[in-house]
């Protein structure tokens, strides 16, 4: 009973997290009228009101596009426009896709190598008798692994095209591997998809986001990607319970009862009865995206393996819904009437006159940044000043008791300080010709996002963080490059386990935000009223908070932003 309530608790947790509103209204919107055009349904005018299925963040069926073959007497124009538009049908291997191929040439196409999101219709360009370009506007790639990067810019790509008769009809005999999709499209026919590892303490679930093609067999991609590791740039901040050289035994896992059938090779059993907890765990929150997937039953080579009781790790911890902030003369959780301190910490912070405050899980520690350095305040009462160094970035805390500093014109000065003063530089890639505008260490604290800024030129890294034996951070991996925000940066914060966000101000002061699924797309979260100076993360998008310089606390509220009533001198950050 207890292994079954742990799970429970598990799956619960996990199918709360944040879907991006934008995909789900995308779907809902495209199903809803798909559902009408079936019916032929007419909107109601009579009757009572009825009670419908609930809505949940989770999308219970996905667009099937059925596309057309080739049509006969087709120029090469319309073949290759054919072809391109037959990648949202992935039926039977992308049957009809083949259909625009010669005979030849239809059993060598990989339309599995990747994905290019292209932006409008593309252009036809005839090169000679029998060749073509075709030049897209690149939004976006996918990988065979199911990596999404963003093209920044927008990016022309050419495509090169070949051309055969056969039986007096025009088919390529030669086609790119993989599948072009337009930005609508491929928000219909792919899905994001979270792959979780674990922290070196095993403390939390850390989410490495993939996308998959909508499908049955989105399962089997899920679990083949967590059994092939990492991404390149995670790799060495996050581990696997999985024992190496583990993978499925059979060729998909099922799905039965709304339970995931996980059959794995031998290699599986050589993990204790702490690895099968982790391994679960691991399996359950990367299907926990999988409408139909509830549960998780593992198998090794056909036979079940006992899976314990045990303690579940953390998934996307959450904060103190209540902003903090430093307001009349108090640092505490602040109502629009009122700052509630915090016992052994408010006192001692604000004695520094701080310029920027971030405190700890436990409430316990606070990093504090001030203008005669950076500042470890424990809950005793103590403050001792761990960075000593000038023009110094607002600090951050990792919750294996690390303040993080770094000084603003020297980013590679990345130093983890131990609470007692103790300097562990961190050796990383990142340019050292540029200035570190705002960091920030992740909550489970494998990953910290930075905001550069060089001659007006900015860049927005997450970098994973490297620890050794004793977790003692000692490195930066290779920084991934997510799409910088447009205007002068200014902050940067985690919004939850997957995303962070960005505020930037424009030439005439205003405040623009965006946000950014690490690994998936970014979005646009609206300008709220005035210049802003700061913004922090909470619990999900609608958790965001933005500080301007007159002192007003701004949140999102529908399409908008909205004063909390709360006004502040400082806003902090809880982890």
């Amino acid at each position: 009973m207890k292994e079954a309530t742990n799970e429970s608790a598990l799956s619960e947790r996990l199918r709360s997290r944040r879907l991006p509103l934008r995909r789900v209204r995308a779907v809902a919107v495209v199903a809803a009228v798909a559902v009408a055009l079936v019916g032929c349904a007419s909107i109601p005018s009579t009757g009572g009101v009825q009670t419908g299925d609930p809505i949940t963040s989770k999308v219970q069926s996905d667009i099937e596009y059925l596309p057309s073959g080739p049509v006969a007497g087709s120029d090469q124009e319309r073949i290759l426009r054919g072809f391109v538009a037959a990648g949202t049908g992935s039926q039977s291997d992308y049957a009809v896709a083949r259909e625009y191929l010669s005979k030849s040439f239809s059993k060598k196409w990989n339309p599995r190598a990747g994905v290019i999101v292209r932006q409008g219709s593309g252009t036809f360009r005839s090169v000679s008798d029998s060749q073509a370009t075709f030049t897209v506007q690149s939004a976006a790639t996918v990988d065979a692994e199911g990596h999404y990067t963003e093209s920044q810019p927008s990016t022309s790509t050419n495509l090169s095209f070949k051309f055969v008769k056969e039986s007096g009809q025009w088919r390529l005999s030669y086609a790119p591997d993989g599948i072009q999709l337009s930005t609508a499209n491929f928000d219909l026919v792919f899905r994001p998809h979270a792959v979780y590892f674990f922290d070196p303490t095993y403390s939390y679930l850390v989410p490495d986001q993939r996308w998959f093609l909508a499908r049955t067999s989105t399962t089997t991609r899920i679990v083949s990607a967590l059994l092939a590791g990492p991404s390149t740039w995670l790799r060495g901040a996050v581990v696997s319970a999985f024992p190496e050289g583990t993978q499925l035994s059979l060729d998909s896992v099922t799905v039965a009862s709304g339970t995931a059938k996980v059959d794995l090779s031998g290699d599986a059993l050589s993990a204790d009865s702490t690895a099968r907890i982790r391994m679960h765990a691991q399996l359950l929150a990367s299907l926990s995206t999988v409408a139909t997937v509830n549960a998780v039953d593992i198998n090794v080579e056909g036979n079940a393996l006992s899976i314990p009781s045990g303690s579940q790790p953390s998934v996307n911890p959450t904060v103190d819904a209540r902003p903090l902030v430093i307001a009349k003369g108090q640092f505490g959780f602040a109502s629009p009437t009122t700052v509630s301190p915090i016992p052994g910490l408010t006192k001692s912070v604000t004695s520094l006159k701080p310029t920027s405050v971030e405190l700890s899980t436990k409430q316990n520690v606070a990093a504090v940044g001030t203008a005669a350095g950076v500042y470890a305040v424990k809950d005793d009462g103590i403050a001792r000043k761990v960075d000593s160094r000038s023009d110094l970035a607002a600090p951050s805390l990792d919750d294996l008791g690390y303040v993080w500093s770094a000084k603003v014109d020297q980013p590679r000065s990345l130093t983890a300080f131990t609470l007692d003063g103790v300097a562990h530089p961190l050796t990383t890639s990142l340019p050292a010709d540029e200035s570190l505008v705002a960091f920030k260490v992740s909550r489970d604290g494998t990953r910290v996002v930075l905001l550069l800024n060089a001659d007006g030129t900015t860049k927005l890294l997450v970098a994973a963080v490297i620890r050794d034996s004793k977790h003692v951070p000692v490195k930066l991996g290779d920084p991934l490059e997510l799409t910088p925000p447009s205007g002068n940066p200014v902050a940067v914060t985690w919004v939850d386990e997957l995303t962070v966000a960005t505020l930037s101000t424009n030439d005439a002061g205003d405040s623009l935000v965006a946000e950014q699924d690490v690994g998936g797309e970014t979005t646009d979260l609206g300008r709220p009223t005035g210049t802003g100076v700061d913004i922090v993360g909470g619990n999900g998008a609608d958790r965001v908070r933005v500080l301007t310089a007159t002192g007003s606390l701004l949140e999102p509220r529908g399409n908008g932003w909205e004063d909390t009533g709360v006004s502040a001198d400082l806003l902090a950050t809880q982890r």
